[in-house]
């Protein structure tokens, strides 16, 4: 019986395997294909992804530095509001060979990781966890002590365990330019119901572009309108969903979960990478499998850790539905330098922010 089973090899799973392998639990991990795929999320990223991998790998995943954004309130050719730091603020990396490298992570600190298995069944017994999966040779059945649920915003393990779902799930969609762009700006587009639009140039690796609605919008005629404003060539494009708040509770008896399946994302961008391995530490420093009540301490730890960067965050977002003209006035009240860290939103009240201010005067 192993102590913890994760389910998915994504950054938050794989964090989490390689955080409890290390403190010694003997921890396996299913993922239901080959990892880093299909991919479906974007490869923008704060400098704090460096914390979370070998420094030898940081060259490897780096594709362009960036130190700013200009947000528009139209198309490409609108006013664009410049907000930027004198120095890198964000990096766009290889999405890919980021879930690969923490993966193998995670092999490395001990944790086993089985490709091919898509999990079938999840069952909380007064002991221990079963769970069902179809792997290459059939159907086969683990226990566990716990079970961790890292399999996305539609996750299994959830639903399967009937866990409330995240508050709200809106429909993303990703597409590639292969034409190199170094420039180190992104640009912003609050143009869409609810969330946003986006153009990330990340390098020799092209340009990203994407967006986020709210179901029953148009997300696939949206984004065509979006490249054809930028006359972008896109060779390939993916979607997915984006899960937005937190359930009102994220534990079973003898479960959890984490990354986007917990809705452990930044309200204003959906952005889960950070956060999720972020709880995902926080897991695994406050979750005992010889003591299942334990999960309810993550609960209440992991709510500490990101509770208030997601508030605020959740009041950002609600800037995007204003007026326009409210729009208007406050991008160009407080367009410029800026000190705030682009996964905490905290920092709009830090010192650093108060300096940025202070200087457009």
């Amino acid at each position: 019986m192993y102590d913890v089973l994760v389910v998915g090899a994504g950054p938050s799973g794989s964090r989490f395997a390689r955080s409890a392998a290390e403190v010694g639990r003997d921890v396996l991990v299913l993922e239901s294909g080959e990892i880093g795929q299909p991919l479906a999320c974007s490869g923008h990223v704060s400098l704090d992804i460096w914390d979370f991998v070998p420094r030898s790998a940081r060259e490897r995943l780096r594709q362009n530095e960036v130190s700013g954004a200009r947000f528009h309130l139209g198309g490409a050719d609108s006013r664009a509001y410049r907000f930027y730091k004198t120095g890198v603020v964000s990096n766009t990396i290889d999405r890919v060979e980021l879930d690969r490298t923490l993966a193998e992570c995670a092999r490395e600190a001990g944790a086993r990781i089985r490709t091919g298995h898509t999990v079938t069944g999840v069952e909380e017994r007064p002991d221990r966890v079963e769970v069902t999966a179809a792997g290459p040779d059939g159907v086969e059945r683990f226990e566990a002590r716990l079970v961790c649920g890292a399999d996305g915003p539609r996750s299994k393990v959830r639903s399967q365990l009937g866990l409330p779902e995240p508050a709200e799930l809106l429909h993303g969609v990703l597409g590639f330019d292969p034409r190199a762009d170094h420039e180190d700006f992104v640009d912003v587009h609050l143009t869409v119901p609810r969330f946003f639009a986006w153009r990330i140039p990340r390098g020799e690796a092209g340009v990203e572009y994407g967006l986020a609605v709210p179901p029953g919008e148009n997300a696939a005629g949206r984004f065509d309108e979006l490249v054809d404003d930028y006359d972008a060539d896109i060779e390939r494009r993916c979607s997915g969903a984006i899960p937005i708040g937190p359930p009102d509770r994220t534990v079973g008896t003898r479960s959890f979960l984490v990354g986007d399946a917990a809705g452990q994302t930044k309200p204003f961008t959906g952005g889960g990478i950070l956060y999720g391995m972020r709880a995902a530490d926080v897991a695994a420093e406050t979750i005992d499998p010889d003591n299942p009540a334990t999960v309810q301490e993550y609960e209440h730890a992991w709510r500490s850790e990101l509770g208030r960067d997601q508030a605020i965050g959740k009041a950002i977002r609600a800037g995007y539905s204003l007026p326009e003209p409210i729009q208007r006035v406050g991008l160009r009240t407080l367009s410029g330098e800026i000190g705030v860290h682009m996964d905490r939103p905290t920092s709009l009240f830090s010192l650093e922010q108060l300096r940025a201010m202070l200087s457009w005067r």
